[in-house]
C-alpha cells in the first residue's frame, strides 16, 4: 500500500482521474501506475511533460510509487526556460503522453510514453516505497521573476504534511469531488488538485481547460463538490453568476469554493456572494512551503484575508530589522515568515540560496501581510514588488488595487511603486477600463482612492493599458509594467 496515496488499493471500482470523457478508476489508475512505476524505479530524476492530461497525473502517480523525484515541466516555457531547468534537473526520462513532440529544447532526451490501459498482470512494486523522509517527491520550479527558476526540492513528509493540513481545515474526505482546470506543472495544480483528492480517496474532475460552461456542468450535472481556481477564474465566474442563473445555482451548490496563487479582489468576493450565497475560501501557500495559512469553511468570513495557520505551521511578521511584529491591529506591516513540516528541503545545486532563505529555521517568503486581533492574516504583497515606501510610509498595493476595482468602468487593476524624488516612491495605477473608448476620470479615480484609504495612499499616476501582464497562473507581472 502506499503511503502518500493509501487510498489507491482499497476502492477499486470508485473513479479516481476524470478528464473529459476519459475516466479512470483506482483499480485502473493503480494497475497503470504500477506498472510505469517498474520502468521508473532506480533512475535518478524523472521529468513530466506536465500537459492538462491524465497522462501527466499517471506519470507523477507512478514517480511517487517509484520512489524518484519528478520534475514537471511547463509545456508553455521559453527555450531558454525549458533548456535551463533541464540542464539544472538533468532528468534520466521525460514522460509524455502518445503523439508528443517535444520542442527543440529537449532534443536528445529519452522519452518514456505514458499509457493509461493498465497491464494485466500488474502489481505493487517488490521493493517498499520510501519514507516520508527517504526522498524527494517533486522538483518544483520557480516562476523565475527574480533571475532564473529554482528548482525546489519538495520531500514526501511536506506533501503529506500540507495535504493532510488543508483536508482537516477543509473537511475534505474521499466523498469529496474535486474540480479544477488548472495546470499540472505546479503547487496549486499538481500537489492540491491531483495528490490531493488521491490522498483523500476521492475524485479529481479535470476540465482542460477553464471555461464558465464547464465549472457550472462538472458542479452539477458530474457530482463536483469542490472548485479550486485563480482570482482570474473566479472573475469571470463573478462577471457571469450575476446574469447566469445555472452558474449561480451551480457555485451556490458547491461545497467548498477555493481560490489561491494570488489575492481575489474583495469585489469579487462581494459579487460571487451577492449572486450565489456562496462565500470563496482563499488560502496562501508558495511552492517552497506549500500551504501555510486558510479561512475555514466553518469559521468567520473576512474577504480579503487568508485566514489563519493550518494546524502544522508555525507563522510569524517580521520588520525590517527582523524583529518579531507583535502587533495584531491589522495596519502594521511585515514579512512573512513560517516553520513547520511543509517547508523544502532545498533549491536544487543552490545551497546559497537555501541558506539565505532562512533566518533561524524560518523561512523568509518575500511576502509581506497584516495581522488581526484574530490572527488573520491579510497580504500585502511581495515584499520587493507590492510595498511601496512613500512619504514616510508603507504602503501596500493590495488594499489600494481593490479600491480601485470598486470604481465603476474599471476592469483591472494594478499598482507600482515609482521613483520620487520627494516621495521616494509615488504610487502608479495601472488601469484596463471596462470601456476602452470612455476610461474612468482619473480624478474621480484617484479621489475614490484617498476616500476609502487614506490620502497618502492615492495614486499619484494613471496609466490605462489594454492588458495586464500575467504569468500562466493569472498572477500579475509587475516587473513587466515597471
Amino acid at each position: 500500500m502506499s503511503a502518500l496515496i493509501p487510498a489507491l488499493e482499497r476502492q477499486p471500482d470508485k473513479p479516481a482521474l476524470c478528464f473529459g470523457d476519459v475516466v479512470l478508476s483506482y483499480a485502473q489508475l493503480a494497475g497503470a501506475a504500477y506498472a510505469l512505476a517498474g520502468k521508473l524505479a532506480g533512475r535518478g530524476r524523472v521529468a513530466v511533460w506536465a500537459t492538462p492530461t491524465p497522462h501527466t497525473a499517471l506519470a507523477v502517480v507512478a514517480g511517487v510509487l517509484a520512489g524518484v523525484p519528478v520534475v514537471p515541466l511547463n509545456p508553455r516555457s521559453g527555450a531558454r526556460e525549458l533548456a535551463h531547468v533541464l540542464a539544472d534537473s538533468t532528468p534520466d526520462v521525460v514522460c509524455v503522453a502518445p503523439e508528443t513532440e517535444l520542442p527543440e529544447a529537449a532534443a536528445g532526451l529519452t522519452t518514456l510514453t505514458v499509457t493509461l490501459a493498465p497491464p494485466a498482470d500488474a502489481a505493487p512494486l517488490a521493493r517498499p516505497e520510501p519514507g516520508p523522509d527517504a526522498s524527494a517527491a517533486l522538483i518544483v520550479y520557480t516562476s523565475g521573476t527574480t533571475g532564473a527558476p529554482k528548482g525546489v526540492v519538495l520531500s514526501r513528509r511536506a506533501v503529506a504534511a500540507t495535504l493532510d493540513d488543508v483536508a482537516e481545515a477543509w473537511q475534505w474526505t474521499g466523498d469529496d469531488v474535486l474540480v479544477h482546470a488548472l495546470p499540472l506543472f505546479h503547487v496549486h495544480g499538481l500537489i492540491l488538485g491531483v495528490l490531493g483528492p488521491l490522498r483523500r480517496g476521492g475524485t479529481l474532475r479535470h476540465l482542460g481547460r477553464f471555461s464558465v460552461d464547464g465549472v457550472t456542468r462538472a458542479l452539477t450535472e458530474q457530482g463536483g463538490t469542490l472548485l479550486f481556481g485563480v482570482p482570474t477564474m473566479y472573475h469571470r465566474l463573478a462577471e457571469s453568476a450575476g446574469e447566469d442563473a445555472a452558474l449561480a445555482r451551480a457555485l451556490g451548490g458547491a461545497r467548498l469554493l477555493v481560490s489561491g496563487s494570488a489575492a481575489l479582489p474583495v469585489y469579487d468576493h462581494e459579487r460571487i456572494r451577492s449572486a450565489t450565497g456562496a462565500r470563496v475560501i482563499e488560502r496562501y501557500g508558495m511552492s517552497e512551503t506549500l500551504m501555510n495559512t486558510s479561512t475555514r469553511p466553518d469559521g468567520p468570513y473576512r474577504p480579503g484575508t487568508v485566514g489563519v495557520p493550518l494546524p502544522g505551521v508555525d507563522v510569524r511578521l517580521v520588520d525590517d530589522d527582523g524583529e518579531r511584529v507583535e502587533a495584531d491591529d491589522g495596519e502594521t506591516v511585515g514579512e512573512i515568515q513560517v516553520r513547520g513540516p511543509n517547508l523544502f528541503t532545498e533549491y536544487l545545486h543552490r545551497p546559497d540560496a537555501t541558506n539565505g532563505a532562512f533566518a533561524g529555521g524560518w523561512f523568509r517568503t518575500g511576502d509581506v501581510a497584516t495581522r488581526d486581533a484574530d490572527g488573520f492574516y491579510r497580504i500585502v504583497g511581495r515584499k520587493s514588488t507590492d510595498l511601496i515606501k512613500s512619504g514616510g510610509y508603507k504602503i501596500g498595493a493590495g488594499e489600494i488595487e481593490n479600491a480601485l476595482l470598486e470604481f465603476p468602468g474599471v476592469r483591472e487593476a494594478a499598482v507600482t511603486g515609482a521613483p520620487d524624488p520627494d516621495l521616494g516612491e509615488r504610487v502608479v495605477a495601472w488601469i484596463v477600463p471596462a470601456d476602452d473608448a470612455a476610461p474612468p476620470d482619473e480624478a474621480a479615480l484617484t479621489d475614490h482612492v484617498a476616500a476609502q484609504l487614506a490620502p497618502h495612499k492615492r495614486p499619484r499616476e494613471v496609466r490605462f493599458v489594454t492588458e495586464l501582464p500575467r504569468n500562466d497562473m493569472g498572477k500579475v507581472m509587475k516587473r513587466e509594467l515597471r
